[in-house]
């Protein structure tokens, strides 16, 4: 079994699109896929210990996720990936999941706006602008490098400068087609743009009144919270996984809505029109990070360290 750190993976130089591409191929393939939902463990002061298990057997892989998150700690969230083989049973590696996690929910992120997001879309306001927000960017940005887009930038602190000083430095010419602009509240943030991503961790109400969204807007809101009001006004919700919602406080209220591995395999329908306003809840799989961790085993012959843990190899021997 391998031992492979977080500085292994990040060193492999895997590309934004080429995370985008696994992103795709696994929602292709979600049915294939054994997702029971993922168990959650809450503690004291919003920290928690998740557990996210998933079998994806058309790639003789499979496992499980802890992640936790503990206020005090930097970072304050943290996760681990044991990756099996399905077959056999017999664990291949232990892995960091920090750059698995980050990078896949980003790529998950402009999955949504590739495939739900008006055709034209150009005006993108963003809030929350740690790694996941940083992720998330990063590959549309890749995604979409001759684009003109207008990014509005909720300023915080100087996360914003930091936030947009780390993208343009991702890309040698700088990412010329896009525009970055400070903006001060949640309602310049919302106002206006065709596209909102909210990579915000925490917040106990709605970032802004209904009217501040546009028609045709959609919402990518990577950490689910501030737009309960959404759920109630908006066209249509879509997700990642049914399981993973059917508990939201509006779910049995909500006009229209389907998970977007459905949508991009024809079993349901998408945007239908450029006037739907539209949000989208990806709660997030370990389907992703089963796959991910599989893809990333496979490149790394050379790298990481083997260990054993020298299980029994007798039936009986108590």
């Amino acid at each position: 079994m391998k031992v492979i750190t977080f500085n292994d993976i990040k060193n492999l130089g895997i590309s934004p699109v080429k995370c985008y591409e696994w992103v795709n191929e696994a929602l292709m393939h979600k049915n294939e896929a054994i997702l029971p939902a993922k168990i959650s463990l809450h503690l004291e002061n919003d920290a928690f210990f998740n557990v996210m298990p998933c079998l994806l057997p058309q790639q003789d892989a499979g496992g499980v996720k802890v992640i936790t998150r503990h206020i005090g700690r930097v970072p304050s969230l943290d996760s681990q990936i044991m990756l099996y083989d399905y077959e056999t049973g017999t664990p291949k590696a232990i892995m960091d999941g920090n750059w698995i996690t980050t990078m896949r929910t980003g790529a998950v992120a402009a999955h949504t706006v590739k495939n739900l997001a008006v055709k034209d879309f150009y005006e993108i306001g963003v809030m929350g602008l740690g790694n996941t927000g940083r992720a998330a960017m990063k590959v549309l940005l890749a995604m979409y490098p001759d684009r003109p887009l207008k990014i509005k930038v909720l300023k915080y602190k100087d996360q914003h400068e930091l936030y947009t000083a780390y993208l343009k430095a991702g890309d040698p010419s700088g990412y010329p087609n896009a525009e970055f602009v400070y903006v001060d509240t949640y309602e310049d943030v919302i106002r206006g743009s065709d596209v909102v991503i909210s990579a915000v961790t925490y917040t106990d109400k709605d970032f802004c009144s209904d009217d501040c969204f546009k028609p045709g807007v959609l919402v990518d809101a990577v950490h689910l919270r501030g737009f309960l009001n959404c759920d109630l006004s908006f066209d249509k919700v879509f997700c990642d996984d049914d399981k993973h919602v059917c508990g939201f406080k509006y779910y049995d209220r909500w006009k229209y809505h389907a998970e977007v591995a459905d949508v991009i395999t024809g079993k349901a329908a998408g945007r239908e029109s450029d006037q739907e306003r539209i949000i989208a809840y990806n709660v997030g799989l370990s389907m992703h990070d089963m796959n991910f961790a599989n893809k990333i085993y496979q490149m790394c012959e050379g790298v990481g360290t083997e260990i054993s843990l020298d299980p029994p190899t007798d039936k009986f021997w108590v």
